[in-house]
């Protein structure tokens, strides 16, 4: 790669003299139309959907499906000021696990709408008759979603938007408000496709928000729940925090000064139910998977790759590492998660068409251990009791079930990532340091409690359900502990996989 010598500040006007260096768009941005609403634009967000949308546009298509982004959260300010400043213009850097990296300009979020400065501008563009799809990456937490019960159950913003007369606040009343418009002016209701990984992701979001809608107007409600299409989508792309550093380097390789650039690996994949409402761009000539059934690619994404990264999270953080790469790296932790995934989750799954589940399981080992990607433990434990029993717990309750019926099975690694994860957050708790989850308080609560009566972390409803009560899972949670506790996490992975051993011998 040709070291740039002089910067470029990234902006519609700087595209020519960056052509030379970085991929950039082959279409005019400014000629865009607005075609889907995106609520949540985070740096997954812009390293895939937003990229396969650039991909379309590259081709000469789709200039009336352009993004226009959507923030409701304060922290969104930044992504605001960023993308503005640089003509809604920002840079995906691309690294490969054998070092080869690429850059390449998007400019398929042509607009930007930060909900807390003008609510109703954003209600209106909701309803505008050219919004034919609104996409949300909003997390796991942004659905008021009951973990035990699966039910709606909403608080914060979320039931301030359910008082009469309020203006919306949260993605909920924000969606409810632009189909009431809709509906009120006769036009055809937007397809809502939820990206978040979520089982069922399309479901769920047509259960909370019609449960959302009944509470305002029931006769509104039915008619989301019999016009609206929520098609379901597993997506996958290995995307870190940028970080100064990313910047920098961008800069220093290729020239391009960028306030928001996205890194991510190289791989991507969006598997997409083919249900919209008033048509969708022609996404399968870029990539993507667009089929009938989602499900078996769904689970298979979210107790495979999603339930790894917690897998290994806590036991390497109590072991202080650091980076996602160098845990991945070790041949205990490797051997770990493959034994979590063969023994574990892969029974779980239906069969995924066109997918070699073994291959596919080495796959991840390998996307994590790309040192070039420089993911950190950190941020994947980030609102860890929303992911866990998303990801990991739905595989603890199946196998706990088999064990009860006398069917066999195995949720020992389950098991001893949640004592882990009770054993990171006492250890936080004892050292002062900052828990990031929504429920931190509760979990320290429980940690502590655990460290006096083993098995108390396991007395939360919210996030454990009727788990707490099977006991084989809680049997081998105990058991976990006491290995944690007797030989340390790299001792209890070590003595897990010997007895595994011996069992398959």
């Amino acid at each position: 790669m040709t070291v740039a010598t002089l910067s470029v500040p990234l902006r519609a006007a700087s595209l020519p003299a960056l052509a030379g260096r970085v991929q950039v768009p082959a279409y005019d941005p400014r000629g865009l139309r607005t075609g889907i609403v995106h609520f949540g634009v985070g740096a997954f967000h812009r390293s895939h959907q937003a990229m396969y949308l650039d991909r379309l546009l590259n081709l000469g298509a789709a200039h009336d499906w352009a993004i226009c982004g959507v923030g409701v959260l304060p922290g969104d300010a930044r992504v605001r000021d960023a993308l503005r400043a640089q003509d809604h213009l920002y840079t995906l850097l691309t690294r490969a696990p054998n070092g080869h990296s690429e850059a390449r300009v998007i400019g398929a979020v042509h607009d930007y709408l930060f909900a807390p400065d003008d609510p109703e501008a954003v209600c209106e563009r909701l309803a505008h008759p050219a919004t034919r799809v609104v996409s949300l990456t909003v997390t796991e937490g942004g659905y008021s979603l009951n973990n035990a019960t699966g039910e709606f159950d909403p608080g914060g913003d979320v039931l301030h938007d359910l008082q009469p007369g309020a203006a919306p606040r949260s993605t909920l009343g924000f969606l409810t408000e632009g189909l009431r418009r809709r509906r009120e002016r006769g036009l055809r209701p937007f397809t809502v496709m939820s990206c978040d990984n979520i089982q069922g992701n399309g479901h769920v979001t047509r259960r909370v928000l019609t449960a959302f809608a009944r509470r305002r107007d029931p006769e509104l409600a039915d008619w989301i729940d019999r016009e609206v299409a929520f098609p379901n989508s597993m997506v996958d792309r290995i995307t870190p925090v940028t970080t100064d550093a990313v910047r920098a380097d961008l800069e220093r390789e290729y020239g391009v000064q960028d306030a928001c650039p996205v890194v991510a690996e190289a791989f991507t994949q969006w598997v997409l139910e083919d249900h919209f409402t008033c048509g969708r761009p022609p996404l399968e000539d870029v990539g993507v998977q667009l089929v009938p059934d989602v499900e078996p690619y769904e689970l298979m994404k979210l107790r495979l790759l999603n339930a790894a990264h917690q897998a290994m999270s806590y036991p390497a953080l109590l072991d202080g590492h650091t980076f996602v790469h160098e845990v991945c790296q070790q041949p205990d932790y490797a051997q770990f998660l493959l034994d979590y995934m063969t023994f574990e989750a892969r029974p779980t799954l239906r069969p995924v068409p066109g997918i070699d589940l073994d291959a596919y399981s080495h796959d991840l080992i390998a996307r994590f251990s790309n040192p070039a990607i420089q993911d950190t433990l950190a941020r994947l434990i980030v609102d860890g009791s929303e992911r866990i029993p998303k990801f990991l717990l739905p595989v603890a309750r199946e196998q706990a079930a088999r064990l009860q019926a006398g069917q066999g099975g195995d949720l020992r690694r389950c098991a001893l990532v949640v004592a882990a994860w009770s054993a990171y957050v006492a250890q936080a708790a004892t050292r002062g340091d900052r828990l990031d989850d929504v429920r931190a308080a509760d979990l320290t609560h429980a940690a502590l409690a655990d460290q006096v009566t083993p098995g108390a972390f396991l007395h939360q409803p919210d996030v454990f359900g009727d788990l707490s009560a099977a006991p084989a899972f809680v049997q081998a949670y105990l058991d976990a502990r006491a290995a944690l506790a007797t030989h340390g996490p790299l001792g209890a992975l070590r003595a897990l996989h010997a007895a595994t051993q011996g069992e398959h011998a």
